[in-house]
């Protein structure tokens, strides 16, 4: 796998973090993909969505909010170690849309973010359906890689949060964008093709 950046030394309470940091951190170690590992971790999250009622508020909504500490604390961890390390296509991806330092570390293998991101771009969409519709997942899939990449105003601003926080924070602006475009895209959906629903 071939990443760019700098990765600080490990020592001390940095040295290696436990396979559950890592399980968590890296979205069940889907963030190891040596291409796209956010969209990787997106598609992880979107794979949550094949549980029946995951995607009623009462259950996502939770679920969300667990997956947010959790990550911040294990992302945060494994940041300290693995340091600015990116896969090929995300530093590019970085150079294109974002450009300018990032201070706090974000390794490509961190991918927790992503998975919350992409859960808060498909709250309370279909909250009555056993399984939201398909095509619901695919725009909200699209919608927040989409943003997540851009990173529009203030998900840069909000990477600027200590620690795990500011890895986590940034997906979350994402995924609210993204569940606001996904509601006007489902809706002229609706409105020209009813039959897909």
């Amino acid at each position: 796998m071939s990443f760019n950046g700098d990765r600080p030394e490990a020592s001390g309470e940095h040295q290696r973090p436990s396979v559950i940091v890592r399980l968590v951190a890296t979205g069940f170690f889907s963030g190891y993909s040596p291409w796209a590992s956010g969209t990787a971790g997106t598609l992880v999250g979107a794979l949550f969505f094949l549980i029946p009622h995951f995607s009623h508020p009462l259950i996502l909504g939770p679920a969300i909010g667990f997956a947010l500490v959790a990550g911040a604390l294990t992302a945060g961890k494994l940041a300290a170690v693995e340091g600015h390390r990116l896969t090929r296509s995300a530093q590019r991806a970085k150079e294109l849309f974002q450009p300018g330092g990032h201070a706090a570390p974000d390794p490509s293998i961190v991918v927790i973010d992503e998975i919350v991101g992409f859960w808060i771009s498909m709250f309370a969409l279909y909250p009555t359906f056993r399984h939201p519709p398909l095509i619901a997942v695919v725009v909200a899939f699209a919608a927040f890689r989409a943003f997540d990449i851009v990173k529009p105003y203030p998900a840069r601003e909000a990477e600027r949060f200590a620690a795990g926080w500011g890895i986590m924070l940034d997906d979350v602006v994402a995924g609210i964008y993204a569940n606001i475009t996904t509601r006007l895209l489902l809706a002229l959906l609706v409105s020209l093709f009813p039959a897909l629903f």
